[in-house]
């Protein structure tokens, strides 16, 4: 039998090293996150602008899509996008292109299209194909200078070509569009500014260094949409904002009263808030009118055409205007908060957050490092042609050695730069002279254009080496750009209204929830429910092993108060209760209440009606009824109570006298006056027990007399004399006939 050699490993390549899986997936996710922060997400400080935008607008600007030539199809700069510049899918491309171009989402829109770029509604665009596309006068200035050296170019993703790393930025694109991002960790939120103000900012910045906020905020009172809206956050939030980089504003939509006639009257809503779909809008609030959650609207119509027209119809011409818009503002998109976030790239690529007066000094610093690098190129062709010049003036002076050392030589080049010291560029320049320009008004002309480009150059260089000449130029570029996008024209005319913060207006119930009249069921196990309308509700289910505890007449505005023996209140909206004829929902899971303890009273809450609360052993006060509602489900502790002792009832404090039951069946009257009002605590002792503890309180007037229901019959004491004490007492036993459960009712 043959041997068999077991073949040995091979040994892994070279280029294979181990590595623990933790270091691997950090050093992979940290090159993700930058990748993202750096080349997606956030805007570079200094043009305000993404890559894909960046690139969308150079590979236009090489394609010579400027305002005054002709349109071009959008496909083709979106395959001349993604195949010289941004690898990434033509979806994407064509989105970021047309939100350039879509005037309700952008300020200054950087491109102008042809075609349907999409609405205010929500509507998508038409597909690229269908779709065409220019630069705007906006776009142009963003990058005017870019072919005089203003910024560094790169390689492109492939090496086969090189984009901007940022654009020149001559328009202050950042402030006057915004940005919104979203990196690895984190975002950027910059809403859009007016350009005429921006400017009026960075000017005064040039001027005063250390400018404050608030003259900045003067200059710059706050953003400015493009949909328009009226912006109703205090002066000092918006200050607050500016100064960290961080905050939001509250940006409402701008609404008319028309009347009409019998003294009728509907609201005509003309610009919704930034970001805000008008269709979704007008569902959302259909939405709230099918679930009767606004009462004091009756209807809503879209009779929009190129401009923005929703009509909102009140219920009743009683209705008041303001209430009603309150009412919707509360309720719908007619009131959103546009965040600020000023979290941007500086000039070394670094993210971070920057107030305003950072912001516009970046810009400063750009725009005046664009100038420097402009002039620099500027000096450089001066320097170029000088040299030209100065060879041809070379030549003028020897015109007949020069002709005939071309005449004579093979190869004159050498020979004339050996013979008149010329370089190369000089003597390249004299051989591809044309014959006619040995003319002598030729000599005259360069003559001429020589102390021409001398005197530039010497203002060029004293450009270069002034600072403060620089900063009259910037200072001369912004006037310029305020002339053409400032408020004078039909676009940088300001559309966000800067108003003052809405004075408060009480919505009541009714406005938000529909008026029904309830009967609201507790079981004994804890189960609750509210049955439509009151009186007779026929046959009650309960669950096997349940009862009827509490029930009570409500209406759906109203609120429920829940003592639970651990003396807290627990407050719900009867609107949310569960309906119909089922079991109803575990009140546990409405209110946090713990499996130890249980629901000893439940009432209807009255604006301004004073409870007296009583626990167990006998303690108790007064408190009014709207300092034990909750805002939370955890509740409101109001009652402090003693070792061993629960709360036990929450009656109405109606009358003047008090009556307090023992386990005893001790009774004992005292006046209503002798027990303390408080918001919290113990109370005071209401009656004392030797045994037992509080059976029942009722609070009425001594004059009408004690009355309490046994078995089936309502009795009534009108002498009460026998019973009549100070609070604290231990009182005497209940007259004949009260009730053997010792309670009043």
């Amino acid at each position: 039998m043959a041997r068999t050699r077991t073949a040995a490993a091979p040994p892994p390549p070279p280029d294979i090293r181990p590595v623990p899986l933790l270091e691997a997936l950090s050093e992979r996710y940290l090159s993700y996150a930058l990748s993202t922060i750096m080349a997606r997400s956030l805007p570079d400080v200094r043009d305000g602008l993404k890559p894909v935008h960046r690139r969308i607008l150079y590979a236009m600007q090489q394609l010579r899509l400027d305002p005054e030539q002709g349109f071009k199809k959008c496909a083709k700069v979106v395959g001349d996008v993604m195949g010289r510049f941004h690898p990434h899918g033509d979806t994407a491309i064509y989105d970021a292109l047309v939100r350039l171009a879509q005037g309700f989402a952008t300020r200054y829109p950087m491109i102008d299209g042809q075609g349907n770029f999409g609405n205010v509604d929500g509507d998508n665009a038409a597909a690229m194909r269908y779709t065409e596309a220019r630069l705007t006068e906006a776009a142009v200035t963003l990058m005017a200078g870019i072919d005089e050296d203003a910024v560094d170019l790169r390689p492109s993703y492939d090496g086969s070509d090189s984009e901007p790393v940022v654009l020149p930025a001559g328009f202050p694109n950042l402030l006057a569009n915004g940005a919104i991002g979203i990196a690895v960790g984190m975002a950027t939120s910059i809403p859009p500014h007016n350009a005429d103000e921006i400017c009026d900012a960075l000017i005064h910045l040039l001027d005063h260094a250390k400018a404050t906020f608030d003259k900045l905020l003067e200059l710059m009172p706050g953003p400015d949409f493009p949909t328009g809206g009226i912006l109703v956050e205090p002066r000092e939030s918006i200050k607050s904002a500016y100064e960290s980089g961080r905050g939001s504003f509250r940006l409402r939509a701008r609404w008319t009263v028309e009347k009409l006639n019998h003294g009728l009257y509907q609201v005509v809503v003309t610009e919704i808030p930034y970001q805000v779909q008008k269709a979704r809008l007008i569902e959302r609030i259909a939405d709230l009118l099918i679930n009767k959650k606004l009462m004091l609207l009756n209807d809503v119509r879209d009779e929009s055409a190129e401009d923005v027209r929703v009509v909102l119809e009140p219920k009743s011409r009683a209705v008041d205007p303001a209430m009603l818009m309150e009412s919707l503002f509360r309720a719908s998109e007619l009131e959103v908060r546009i965040s600020l976030n000023m979290n941007v790239l500086d000039r070394n690529n670094v993210p971070s957050v920057m107030d305003l007066r950072a912001v516009l000094q970046a810009y400063l610093d750009h725009r005046d490092e664009v100038l420097m690098r402009r002039t620099q190129y500027r000096l450089g062709v001066i320097e170029r042609r000088l040299e030209v010049l100065d060879g041809y003036l070379i030549a003028y002076l020897n015109l007949d050695e020069v002709i005939a050392i071309i005449r004579a030589e093979e190869e004159p080049k050498p020979v004339l730069i050996r013979r008149f010291k010329l370089t190369d560029g000089q003597a390249e320049a004299i051989l591809n002279m044309r014959l006619r320009a040995l003319r002598k008004l030729e000599e005259i002309a360069i003559k001429r254009e020589r102390k021409a480009l001398t005197d530039e150059k010497k203002d060029q260089t004293a450009l270069l080496n002034s600072p403060e000449t620089r900063a009259a130029v910037v200072k001369g570029e912004l006037r310029d750009v305020k002339k053409r996008f400032g408020k004078g024209t039909a676009l940088g005319k300001r559309r966000t209204e800067i108003g003052a913060p809405p004075a408060v207006i009480d919505v009541p119930p009714e406005a938000l929830i529909e008026r029904e009249p309830v009967t609201v069921l507790l079981s004994a196990k804890g189960w609750i429910r509210a049955l439509k309308g009151h009186g007779d509700n026929g046959e009650i289910k309960l669950k096997e092993g349940d009862g009827e505890r509490f029930s009570l007449a409500a209406e759906t505005t109203d609120k429920l108060l829940l003592l639970g023996t651990n003396g807290r209140f627990y407050t719900l909206g009867c609107d949310k209760l569960p309906r119909g004829r089922g079991f109803g929902d575990a009140v546990r899971l409405m209110i946090e209440l713990e499996n130890t303890e249980d629901i000893v009273a439940m009432l209807v809450h009255r604006v301004g009606q004073k409870l007296l609360v009583a626990a167990s052993d006998g303690r108790g006060f007064v408190v009014e009824s709207d300092a034990v509602v909750a805002q939370t489900r955890s509740g409101k502790q109001v009652l402090n109570l003693g070792d061993g002792a629960e709360a036990a009832r929450v009656v109405v404090a109606e009358g003047d006298t008090v009556a307090v039951v023992g386990d005893n069946r001790k009774l004992l009257l005292f006046p209503l006056a002798e027990v303390p009002e408080l918001a919290r605590g113990r109370g005071v002792i209401l009656q004392r027990f030797k045994s037992g503890g509080l059976a029942d309180v009722k609070v009425f007037r001594i004059a009408e007399g004690l009355t309490w229901r046994s078995g089936e019959r309502t009795r009534t004491e009108t002498d009460l004399r026998a019973w009549q004490g100070e609070r604290a007492q231990t009182g005497r036993i209940a007259p004949t006939g009260f009730a053997r459960s010792n309670r009043f009712g």
